[in-house]
């Protein structure tokens, strides 16, 4: 039940009147949950056989499936993607850009600031993942709260053998218990609502799971037709319904917009205790579809179309720009933002987008979507040189690794699992795809050169301490946009 007092100041904002005019409608409110390491067939909605998701398949049913959306093929690259509306190549980063997750700087606009600029209240909850991809080797001056976050309480990396929490800059526990960390996480934004919920607030809800180290409440733990990971999805989706009881309670359900995706696709090498990429061919640190392309619900009555599902191509990258169009934000004009506007998909046009999609493994650009074709290039001498594809050859299958040594194209409309190559027969779309490949490549950059476009990276690394703090660099240089 919502009080009488916010009953009464919901009627007076609705019915107010200022010389005649009705007052402003409400800026609508925004919660992405993000998972990890979720498959493209691991929900409900899309296909899964085994996995029961009920909370996730209402939202789709409420709202709009969109089937060719697309995050980054690894956990950190992913975050900063949708953080910032780019492709990780083009950031700055306070670290050397060899590793793959990047430690984001400060100089870089995130959609928590764009948000808070517009007068949002913004809060994230779960794994962060820019400032160190560590549980105690991570920078706290790269902290959610110095990237337009006003509450946090967050972990610094992934769960691969425990979790530590922080509430805003301050380490509160070591070695959470990882069966009770999904609900945990649900807890803090759900009373983060009861404390925002007369403001425009935005929610990055980032769960740990089901990236192992897996973990389920008893309640959960033996219930799923798909062993220990199906458990885990199926709590997810429990407190994906809590949440959205909440936003309905609080009478706010028709004017806020609730996404649920994940960061890539599932890791080949847990086996049963990681996903399904079906139908798609691929896995997570993979440039096949299933190591990028990633289930998407998103869920607003009155905004987007019930029952509604889209083919269209978008990605994370598009999540800052749109949000700030939503909200009577404003994109950073500074620089290059990748990702566009697509809030007219979301409310249902039918239009089609000119759009194209980039396929990156942390800094190899391995091919590039426009419509239905995809075309993958070959390796170059210096991909083979990237520490990353020599370090991680048994995280995909052995038919997909080794080195592509001629230009693939695929039909994704007739071969959605990436098996037949028509290369000799379309010449034409190759020499097309080849084009933007190689403008991307002066753009945004390629293995070891950076684009003319990309940002500078931060002046040396961070020092790190354990969990001291770390020792400070100067800004990276350029762009800076002062923090608030």
């Amino acid at each position: 039940m919502i009080s009488l007092q916010k009953y009464l100041t919901r009627c007076a904002i609705g019915l107010s009147f200022v010389g005649g005019v009705i007052a402003q409608e409400k800026k609508p409110n925004f919660v992405v949950i993000f998972t990890d390491d979720l498959g493209y067939q691991d929900i409900g909605c899309f296909g899964s056989p085994k996995i029961k998701t009920p909370n996730i398949d209402k939202m789709a049913d409420e709202g709009m499936k969109f089937t060719s959306f697309y995050a980054q093929p690894v956990c950190g690259p992913s975050r900063a993607a949708l953080m910032t509306g780019c492709y990780p190549l083009r950031l700055s980063r306070n670290d050397n850009g060899e590793i793959p997750h990047p430690k984001l700087a400060l100089s870089e606009v995130t959609v928590a600031e764009v948000l808070k600029d517009a007068g949002y209240r913004t809060g994230v909850f779960g794994k962060w993942d820019l400032a160190g991809h560590s549980q105690t080797q991570f920078n706290y001056d790269l902290a959610p709260t110095k990237q337009g976050f006003d509450t946090a309480f967050w972990t610094p990396g992934s769960n691969d053998s425990v979790v530590n929490l922080l509430r805003q800059d301050e380490m509160i526990e070591s070695a959470a218990d990882m069966k009770q960390i999904s609900r945990r996480w649900t807890d803090e934004a759900i009373s983060f609502i009861d404390q925002n919920s007369e403001k425009p607030f935005f929610i990055y809800l980032a769960h740990s799971m089901p990236h192992t180290k897996l973990a389920a409440a008893p309640p959960f733990l033996g219930k799923s037709e798909r062993g220990l990971y199906g458990d885990v999805v199926e709590e997810i989706d429990f407190h994906v319904g809590r949440l959205l009881d909440k936003i309905n309670e609080e009478g706010l359900d028709e004017n806020t917009y609730v996404i649920f995706t994940s960061d890539n696709g599932p890791w080949w090498i847990k086996k049963d205790e990681g996903g399904s990429a079906l139908p798609l061919r691929g896995v997570k640190c993979s440039s096949y579809e299933g190591g990028s392309r990633v289930p998407f619900v998103i869920r607003a009555p009155g905004k987007v179309p019930a029952g509604k599902v889209s083919e269209q191509i978008t990605a994370t990258i598009d999540i800052l720009p749109t949000f700030a169009k939503l909200a009577g934000g404003e994109v950073p004009s500074d620089r290059v933002i990748d990702g566009e506007d697509v809030s007219s998909l979301w409310h249902g046009s039918e239009d089609e987008l000119d759009r194209t999609f980039y396929y990156y493994e942390h800094t190899r650009l391995r091919g590039v979507r426009q419509g239905k074709w995809k075309l993958l290039v070959p390796h170059t001498d210096t991909d083979k040189k990237v520490e990353s594809l020599k370090k991680w050859p048994n995280m995909i299958p052995p038919a997909d690794r080794g080195w592509q040594t001629e230009v693939v194209l695929y039909n994704l409309e007739e071969d959605i699992s990436e098996e037949v190559n028509v290369a000799k027969s379309h010449p034409e779309v190759v020499a097309e795809l080849q084009k933007l490949v190689d403008s991307i490549r002066e753009d945004i950059g390629d293995s070891a050169k950076r684009g003319v476009n990309a940002r500078p990276l931060g002046d040396e690394p961070y020092k790190t301490l354990g969990n001291e703090h770390a020792v400070p660099i100067k800004s990276a240089k350029g762009g800076k946009r002062a923090k608030k």
